[in-house]
């Protein structure tokens, strides 16, 4: 409950800090006069939160990040592990990943335009090439960092390459695709909302790109509190699932400084 307590004071504070620097137009080496206060904008989100707009464009954009976001999921595990484990797949692919994977996905707004019939289409597009390279950067090295006796005893006992990637290559490397994904959600908020300021006719990043053309500046930071709850709320749920699959994994205890936590440790029947 501790810990609780100090977050929820550490928040408090940040609101507190931020309340008196605008209410006080504090210009220091950064101007703070222009910001509206803790106040407008609560009042502006209490206005917004009433409208069945608001909740359109969260409706919106949470489609747009959860097609994308799956889309990448998957061909960015099936790519990883394909690169990974095939030399066939790394001569034909490995090259134009890497070519490829350092254009920021927002870059390819053009692209999109060109390519795709609808806005909407365009920016799936986008939001699915910003997650698809952590997801596969991370199951292509956590694929490689296998432990070899692990393979080899599968096939001793008779196992094929089906078997090798069903009970080894995945289970072992879901620890590191996992942290692939809570990377490509983040990336993929980033981007979402970027192409909707750019490109989108509805959803958050829209609505917010909107409010700061008209100067209602409460309103940007309705959409900018929105962004953040929506992507801790998803972040959250995709570690909280993670966490979920991978509990066959020992962990610490909480408030331990090192070492297995009581309950921590895994009996070897638990994994067969």
């Amino acid at each position: 409950m501790s810990r609780y307590l100090l977050r929820v004071v550490s928040l408090v504070a940040a609101l507190a800090v931020w309340q008196v620097l605008t209410s006080r137009d504090v210009e220091l080496w950064l101007r703070f006069s222009q910001f509206p206060t803790v106040t407008d904008v609560a009042h502006s989100f209490a206005d917004r939160i009433g409208t069945g707009t608001y909740w359109q464009d969260v409706a919106d954009s949470l489609r747009r990040i959860v097609t994308g976001f799956v889309v990448a999921a998957l061909a960015g595990v099936v790519a990883g592990t394909a690169v990974a484990r095939s030399r066939l797949a790394e001569d034909v692919l490995g090259t134009l990943l890497e070519v490829v994977r350092p254009i920021p996905a927002i870059a390819l707004v053009p692209v999109a335009i060109l390519l795709f019939p609808s806005n909407e289409q365009g920016i799936v597009f986008i939001t699915c090439v910003a997650a698809f390279f952590p997801v596969l950067v991370a199951t292509r090295h956590a694929v490689r960092a296998l432990t070899p006796v692990w393979e080899e005893a599968v096939r001793t006992m008779g196992g094929g390459r089906w078997r090798v990637l069903r009970s080894v290559v995945l289970p072992g490397a879901l620890p590191g695709i996992l942290g692939g994904l809570s990377v490509g959600i983040g990336v993929s908020w980033i981007c979402v909302i970027s192409a909707e300021m750019i490109s989108g006719e509805y959803g958050v990043g829209y609505r917010t790109w909107q409010d700061y053309t008209v100067v209602d500046y409460p309103g940007v930071f309705v959409g900018m509190v929105t962004i953040g709850v929506l992507g801790w709320a998803t972040s959250t749920a995709v570690e909280l699932a993670g966490r979920r699959v991978t509990r066959w994994l020992p962990r610490r205890a909480a408030g331990t400084g090192g070492g297995r936590g009581k309950g921590a440790t895994v009996r070897a029947t638990d994994l067969v």
